[in-house]
């Protein structure tokens, strides 16, 4: 007995020793992603923090060289209408698309289809986006020139193959026996769907949406060919808004030294407010599947 386990000790201790390699390699790789992040996170808080003031978010951007830059408070109106109205846009088409694929399509041939080309999609770049849209919608003239609605458009486009694939594969890991369950109750299949599906898989789908949302908010050049920039706060989607990527991007090549402090306050701005929004909706998705 004695030398079976004199036998069997090395083996242990090898894999003792290859337990240990892999878990250093793991937390190695741990901590080289993270210096991006912590980096990122550094300078945004070491150069925007000295831009925020109370004037920072209640007054405009005055569009003047020299003397007071003024702030933030429009771009970041602008951004939250438009991401909100590309959300109420991309989001149900792209949960829609979700729920045909694993409910109805399955591996039929035109469902196939329709997983290869939102693939595409996720892959293009968002410029390209802004160009269709840009195209279609501004150089015909629909709408008018110029709109804020036509860069909600935009960003819906770019949110709608990241909600659908995500939504896909969360959707997909709803327990069949809860479906059948259901069906043999008599339950028809969209009650099924409504009832049963969709609540399981909702914490899963808000964080499918805020992936989207994520996204879409920091997007620049989908907004300069669609709903361009004005300098005053403008509540119309149906005019020229200004939004927070955009800002950023006219300030931060400004040689006044001033005007670059204000980009990074409002880059910084843009990242507070992703987070808000994310703990928002864990909350409401944490609240809904206690209740």
């Amino acid at each position: 007995m004695s030398a079976a386990l004199d036998a069997l000790a090395p083996v242990a201790g090898r894999r003792r020793l290859t337990d240990r390699a892999m878990r250093a390699l793991l937390w190695a790789g741990t901590l080289v992603a993270l210096v991006p992040l912590v980096l990122v996170l550094w300078f945004l808080l070491q150069k925007g923090l000295g831009a925020l003031s109370v004037d920072f978010f209640t007054t405009d951007p005055t569009g003047n060289f020299l003397g007071d830059p003024g702030g933030v408070r429009s771009a970041i109106l602008g951004t939250l209408e438009i991401v909100a109205l590309a959300s109420a846009i991309g989001i149900p088409i792209g949960v829609g698309v979700a729920l045909y694929l694993v409910e109805y399509g399955g591996q039929r041939w035109f469902a196939q289809a329709v997983r290869y080309f939102v693939d595409v999609m996720t892959g293009v770049p968002s410029i390209v986006f802004g160009l269709f849209v840009y195209i279609v919608l501004v150089v015909s003239g629909i709408g008018g020139s110029f709109a804020g609605w036509k860069g909600s458009v935009a960003l819906a486009l770019l949110m709608l193959p990241v909600v659908t694939r995500s939504a896909e594969v969360v959707l997909a890991l709803v327990p069949d026996h809860l479906r059948e369950a259901a069906l043999a109750l008599g339950a028809p299949r969209w009650k099924v769907i409504l009832r049963i599906v969709l609540p399981t898989a909702l914490p899963g789908l808000v964080t499918a949406s805020l992936l989207a949302v994520a996204r879409a908010m920091g997007e620049t050049a989908p907004l300069l060919f669609t709903s361009a920039i004005v300098m005053g706060r403008s509540w119309d989607l149906g005019g020229r808004m200004n939004s927070l990527p955009v800002q950023i991007y006219n300030d931060v090549s400004s040689p006044n030294d001033q005007i670059v402090a204000r980009a990074w306050g409002a880059a910084l701005t843009l990242v507070a407010l992703i987070l808000l929004i994310t703990l928002v909706a864990r909350f409401i998705a944490r609240r809904s599947r206690l209740a």
